[in-house]
């Protein structure tokens, strides 16, 4: 069982080097956060690390503690998320297992102290107060609007899904035992201070969570308190784990996590059927039969022979410009956060001059629209044609972003995430490419045969409130 408050065991000199370079005094105050665009968010959000500097040194590689000492960051920190926000949430037909979790680590296990059904926040602050049981959150950018902002421009940034949990733990008690994560995480401290020890992973880069033993895992690497407006980066597979000292009422962090899933062997398995797919049209290697029992016995040349297509395989994909991603990239767009537009919900309606062949038109919420060429979805022909499917996030469900499988409720009211987009004929890939690459294109100079294509083209993303006329 972990040591819980108390004088904090004093890191050693060869810790104190390690944290040296990541840990930043209070000289380097940085500045709040900023939204004009995605990279300057998350600049903001590492500052004062510089972003070349993070991703060369840390970014999954080794952890990095930012501690400030900056008054206005630890207010704006904490208008994130409050311990008194509960109460008012737990009006909104919150769920145990769904939305809240109730845990505390007892003799280096989780011990789950969940209810069932509604969450009711007297019997909440209780568990809190006398169980002295933490309280996990998630998703909360589902209720709290600048947790939206800054979550909505870090998926653009990233190119992943982006989620978040908040923990509230009272005093002289630990929520979780050590464990390591399959996301890259962020950690911003909110409220009271958090007791924090790092370990070298033993699966580096990790895709599953685990928890580990504390026999097995040796001594920290790094050992430090949080407090509000200091920021925790670590690579996923870090292990780690944290308890809120004796003497300070509790600790509210969050985790802003990304990259589960994203990795060169997801998108492998994703991009190479269709390398395969588009090969086998044209190369007459990979439509030969394999060997006779090849599926019922081992063949000793069927590994010989497989190498070499994979080889060829190689050499084509060298020689290929777009490789396809279907699944990874609908995935994303289908389950990410909406734009967040605040006051000006406007923005996603149909507005202003309808495109006609002598306008000027402009894409609009770039970040949020992908192109793929899929096989035609609604032709269930033997032989479908290839299509060009535009899908975007502008109208996902900000209520449902990151929570899994959903309700039978949402489904039966057809409000369950879907896909939302557009189809058109091959024909049109290239005119759309060419409004995707140019900051202004005139209607009557798209890539396609007749005025009437053109008009149609710029009509259907005009509608999806995709492209603007200027």
């Amino acid at each position: 069982m972990p040591k819980k408050g108390g004088k904090h065991t004093e890191m050693g000199k060869e810790m104190q080097a390690q944290c040296k370079r990541a840990k930043v005094e209070a000289a380097c105050s940085p500045s709040l956060m900023s939204y004009e665009s995605p990279e300057s968010l998350f600049g903001s959000l590492i500052s004062p690390i510089k972003e070349e500097m993070f991703f060369r040194e840390y970014w999954e590689q080794k952890p990095l503690l930012v501690q400030r000492n900056d008054p206005l960051l630890a207010a704006y920190y904490q208008s994130l998320f409050q311990l008194s926000d509960l109460k008012e949430l737990c009006c909104q037909s919150l769920h145990y297992g769904r939305d809240i979790n109730i845990c505390r680590c007892v003799n280096g296990k989780k011990k789950v102290l969940n209810k069932e059904g509604k969450v009711n926040y007297m019997q909440l602050k209780k568990d809190f107060d006398q169980k002295k049981a933490t309280i996990q959150f998630h998703q909360p950018q589902r209720f709290k609007e600048e947790l939206w902002k800054i979550q909505e421009k870090l998926e653009c940034y990233f190119g992943s899904l982006v989620g978040s949990n908040v923990y509230i733990t009272p005093q002289g008690s630990q929520g979780l035992p050590p464990h390591y994560d399959d996301v890259e995480v962020f950690i911003l401290q909110l409220e009271g201070e958090k007791h924090w020890r790092l370990y070298k992973p033993t699966v580096h880069l990790a895709r599953e969570y685990n928890v580990e033993s504390e026999d097995r895992i040796g001594n920290p690497t790094h050992e430090f308190v949080l407090k509000p407006g200091d920021l925790l980066y670590f690579p996923r597979g870090t292990i780690h784990q944290a308890d809120t000292p004796l003497g300070i009422s509790h600790s509210t962090h969050i985790t802003i996590s990304t990259y589960q899933n994203n990795s060169w062997g997801d998108f492998l398995l994703d991009a190479i059927p269709g390398l395969v797919f588009d090969t086998a049209k044209e190369d007459v290697a990979l439509r030969t039969s394999i060997p006779r029992q090849l599926l019922m016995v081992d063949i000793a040349d069927s590994t010989k022979k497989l190498s070499s297509i994979l080889r060829m395989l190689a050499d084509r994909l060298e020689n290929t410009r777009e490789l396809r991603s279907s699944d990874m990239k609908k995935d994303f767009i289908m389950n990410r956060l909406p734009p967040c537009l605040g006051n000006d919900c406007d923005s996603l309606i149909p507005g202003g001059k309808l495109p006609k062949l002598d306008c000027k038109i402009r894409l609009q919420f770039r970040d949020h629209v992908i192109i793929t060429v899929e096989p035609d979805q609604e032709n269930s022909d033997e032989i479908r044609k290839e299509m060009v499917y535009v899908y975007h996030s502008l109208k996902n469900r900000r209520e449902t972003h990151m929570m899994g499988a959903e309700d039978d409720a949402a489904i039966k009211e057809g409000t369950s995430q879907q896909t939302h987009g557009l189809r058109f004929p091959m024909s049109y890939l290239d005119a759309l490419k060419q409004i995707w690459s140019n900051p202004i294109v005139c209607v009557k100079e798209l890539n396609l045969t007749s005025d009437e294509e053109k008009e149609s083209l710029a009509l259907a993303l005009w509608t999806e409130c995709l492209i603007e006329v200027i």
